[in-house]
Formats: C-alpha cells, structure tokens, sequence
C-alpha cells in the first residue's frame, strides 16, 4: 500500500510538471507515512511542503494540485489538504478489498519481502555457559533471537541461528571441581566443595547421576584425573539439557559452535586466537607494551586499548572473542548480530572496534536484552516452588508453556525489563493476550466448520481444505464496505510494513502488537457483521474475509514462534 500510495503521490506531481501547471524537477523521493491519528486518512504527505519553495508555490496550494490529479483513482477514495500543506489520503473499498485477494494468493508468503535480497546474516544468541540451567532472561534471549531469524528470512534474508558454547575457561574447571566434591559425598568420602563453586541442587543431580553410572570408581583417582572426567561428563550433561529445553521452546540452532576450538592448535600448530592477533598485527593494531600484547582498540571509538594475551602468556576472553568473531566473518557473513545480556553493555564498543580492525566495519549489530522480572498476579516471585532455588527457564516453561513464554518474552522492546505475570500467561481469558490473539484464530477456525456443516469443534474437519473447497475465489468482495469490514481490511494491508519495521529494527515486538490489533479488528468484526446468514453472496464475501484474517493470523503468530491453534 505505502508503494501504491508513493506512485500516486508521484504520478500526480508529474503529469502536473508535464502539463506545465508546476515549475519544478520531478523529486528523487517521495514520502508517505501513516498518520498517528486515523481520522487523518491512511496515509499522509508532507510533498507539497518540502517542494514548495522550489516549486514558488504556496505549500497548500501545490498540495491542491497534487490532490487534483489523485482524485478520481479507483484506489482512492479522497484526498484532503491538511494544515499547511499535507495531503491526506483515504483509501477506497476497492483498493482494501484487493488486499484480501493478496492475501489468500500469497498464503503463508503473505507480508514476504525481497528486502534482504539473499543477503547471508547471522544470529547469535542466547549463548548460556554450559555450567547449569538457563535463568529465565536466556529464555528471552532465546524467543527474541529465534523469532528476530524468522522475521529476518520473511524480509529476504538468508539466516543461520548459532550458539555460542562457552565451554573453555575458568567457569569450566570451577563446575568440575563442583560436581567432584558432590560426587565425592556421594560416595561416602569427606571433600572440600570449592570455595567460588557451583552450589545448586542440579550439581547434586548431575553427580548423583554419574555416580549411579560409574559408581565409587573415580573415589580413590588423582582429584585432577577425576576433575578432567567429570567435566567432559558433566558438560556433556549440562549441553544435552540446554538443548532439550531449548527444542520444547521451540528453538532449533543451525550451529552451535564451540569456544574450545578457538584455543586448539590447527594443522599448522596455530590456533583461531593466535591467527586472528596475527591478521591485527599485520594490519597495524597490535602493539607490546608492559610484557603484555594490546589492541589499539581505542582508534575504532573505544574508549581504551585493550590487552589481548597478558604479561603471564594467558589469553583475555576478549581475545577468544575477536578471534570468533573473525571466524564468523570468514564464514562469509553479510552481518552478524549478537544478542547480549545487559551486564555486557560496557563490551559493545571494544568488539565493534575489533571486528572493524579485522576489516568489516559497521557488519557488527549487538542487542541489548534486559532482565526479565517474574510475577505472580502481582507478587514478585524469586524462588521455585519446587527447589527453593531460582526459577529457571525450565521451570517457567513447565508452568506456563512454549506459547505463552515465547509471546510474553516478545510483548516488549529489548531495550526495557520485562515483567512477566505467570499467573495472567495461565489465565484462559481476553486479559491475556496470547490466548487474546490465539482464540481469534480458533473462533476463525470455528466459523469454517460451522459454514461447511461440521460441529465447530469437530476434530476430523482439515481447516486449510475446508477453506480452500468452501472459500470462492470469484466472492463478491464489493459487498464487504461496513465500517467493521472495512478496519480489519486495513489492519490487513498493514502487515507487509510491520514485517519490514520488525525486520530494519530487529524488534519482533512490533509482531506481537500487531497480532493484539489484527485480533481486535477481527473480533470486532465478528461482533458487527454476521458471516454465515441467508444471503449467499454476503456470505461467500465474508468467509472470503474470515480465511484470509486466517492466513494472516496464523503467519504473525508464526513469526513470534506460537502456534495458532484450531480449537480452544
């Protein structure tokens, strides 16, 4: 529709230059928008202003001719000068009652967009140290990167989703010398549990489960024997369990790659880590000062240099992520796009300047997610009812579903805490807007049963057959002008243009806000207009409508990651 409008608007102003009615060069560009308030129109230009003084008109009264020269379109049903000097425009039922034409042609394509052109993007997200359970802000981590990749492909771009396994570190032997000394008093021998160790119940669980499986075999071993086991054991576990919660969320990574093979030597004996100082080194960045190696980081906007391997030859983090970063763009990343929790805020500028070091400036996009804050019907919740311990991602999963946290985790801007009311994502009524958007789709679901003669809740009827055998393409789609029918039309049109905000901003909330609106439009549709009555043609025409809402709805939810269920 923004395209349809913009060629109007354009059209207008040059047949007008042709005609000599207007002094002016055609312009580059021609905006429209729509306006904040819909009693303005569907759509607004501010053309005549911005070309008025090049034109030596009065802005209203070069507005005037623009408006001319559109009236009359079958698309458009009137153009108004407003203020000083904008054009609003109104669209005719003609031109919204195509909308639904495009939107059963395009099926699940519907909103799809060549924005990307192909382009080979990366995601990385959620990224939790393979140490134990995900907290509840990784599962928003996890619903935001998945859901930002699906936008991302329907806006055209080639998308791979990756994790990134920490699984090197000091993190790693701390978790091993954890899980041993559990193991330990398992096995009826007194140990010393590290002072900095991991102290929650599941390394009670892991140990048990090693030792039900191995016994007091490893009791008497050389405790570093015994640790380098446990943590390949232990890992494996942890890894294994990040992945199943993962899938029940629905969330399938193409890659999961691992911080391991940055410090392990290769063919040549040199490492990713070793490689990627060389490259900088080679470019000029790398400097020794102190006995230690240092980026001259602060020449790309940081705000110091950074050390890279220290005067006792051990290597920062930063490092391993400079060289995982370089590996990314040797993958042939068009960009990439890192998905951080709040507490690494201060680290963006450092890996910006590293990855413009390595050649690829302005490729590198972080986000920003903010913590997640857990209610229930009002009262903070901190602690699992079952452990006593920190709610964990699992646990919120296991009570309110894959829908629900997915949509709730997705209902705000990243760059602001979520407060999540466990109690409203179980409730089963309009207040909770999953359910809200999902019941649209099964009341849809509904009305095709009942117009083809099954029970509205017959489980055997196949909703997409139903529509395509009693939905005709040749429906009456003149008869839909009631002012119901009408704003679900242009909530329709709409979405193509929300799919390419969420898609430029990497903000799949603008989804999920969209979906509350289509569900609204529709629910207020269903209120207003009978769909199946005993005129046959208004009836073709409204199911015509109802499965293409259908279509609509079920794609959205698709983008967030949440099924559109047929019944409820």
């Amino acid at each position: 529709m923004r395209d349809l409008i913009t060629t109007l608007v354009r059209s207008a102003l040059e047949r007008a230059i042709k005609d000599g009615e207007v002094t002016l060069p055609v312009p580059a560009d021609v905006t429209v928008e729509r306006p904040r308030d819909p009693s303005h129109g569907d759509w607004a230009t501010n053309v005549a202003l911005r070309h008025a003084r090049e034109a030596k008109m009065p802005p209203r009264e070069l507005a005037e001719v623009i408006a001319a020269r559109m009236s009359g379109h079958p698309d458009v049903a009137a153009v108004e000068v407003a203020g000083p000097g904008f054009l609003n425009v109104r669209l005719s039922p003609h031109a919204l009652q195509r909308v639904l034409t495009e939107v059963r042609r395009s099926g699940a394509g519907y909103g799809r967009l060549t924005l990307g052109a192909g382009e080979k993007w990366q995601v990385e997200f959620v990224s939790a140290n393979p140490v134990g359970p995900m907290h509840v802000g990784h599962g928003r981590w996890a619903a935001l990167g998945d859901s930002m990749a699906r936008v991302l492909e329907h806006a055209g771009y080639a998308v791979e989703r990756e994790f990134y396994v920490n699984d090197a570190g000091v993190q790693m032997d701390i978790f091993a010398a954890s899980v041993s000394a559990r193991y330990l008093e398992l096995c009826g021998v007194d140990a010393v549990f590290p002072e900095d160790g991991y102290r929650g119940a599941y390394i009670v669980d892991i140990a048990r489960e090693i030792h039900a499986e191995e016994g007091d075999a490893w009791a008497d071993a050389p405790a570093a024997e015994r640790e380098a086991h446990f943590k390949e054991k232990a890992y494996a576990q942890v890894l294994e369990h990040l992945k199943r919660v993962l899938h029940g969320m629905g969330v399938e990574f193409d890659v999961w790659f691992s911080e391991r093979t940055l410090h392990e030597p290769g063919p040549d004996g040199t490492s990713e880590i070793e490689r990627a100082i060389a490259d900088l080194r080679a470019a000029g960045h790398i400097y020794e000062k102190d006995g230690a190696t240092w980026f001259a980081s602060a020449a790309f906007g940081d705000d110091k240099d950074r050390v890279l391997k220290k005067a006792d030859g051990a290597y920062t983090y930063f490092a391993a992520d400079i060289a995982y970063h370089k590996d990314k763009f040797d993958r042939g990343f068009d960009r990439v796009i890192d998905l951080w929790g709040a507490d690494h805020h201060g680290y963006i500028k450092r890996m910006e300047a590293a990855v413009a070091a390595l050649g690829h400036p302005g490729k590198l996009t972080v986000v920003i997610g903010q913590l997640v804050n857990l209610f229930r019907g009002g009262e903070v919740v901190r602690m699992s009812k079952r452990t006593g311990e920190m709610v964990t991602f699992e646990d919120l999963l296991d009570e309110v579903g894959a829908d629900a946290a997915r949509y709730f985790f997705l209902r705000r801007s990243t760059d602001q805490p979520l407060d999540f009311d466990i109690a409203l994502a179980k409730e089963q009524s309009a207040e909770n807007p999953v359910y809200y958007v999902q019941y649209a789709h099964a009341r849809i679901c509904a009305i095709l049963r009942k117009a083809a003669g099954a029970e509205t809740d017959d489980v055997s009827v196949d909703i997409a057959a139903t529509a395509s055998s009693l939905v005709s393409d040749d429906a009456p789609l003149a008869l839909l002008d009631a002012e119901a029918e009408l704003a679900l039309m242009r909530k329709l049109a709409e979405m193509p243009e929300v799919v390419e905000t969420a898609a430029v901003q990497l903000a799949p909330y603008k989804l999920t806000r969209y979906a509350e609106d289509l569900a609204a439009a529709f629910h207020q549709f269903y209120t207003q207009c009978r769909v199946v009555s005993d005129d046959p043609d208004l009836t073709a025409a409204r199911l015509y409508a109802v499965d293409a809402t259908r279509i609509a709805l079920k794609t959205v939810l698709g983008l967030v990651g949440v099924s559109a269920p047929e019944r409820m």
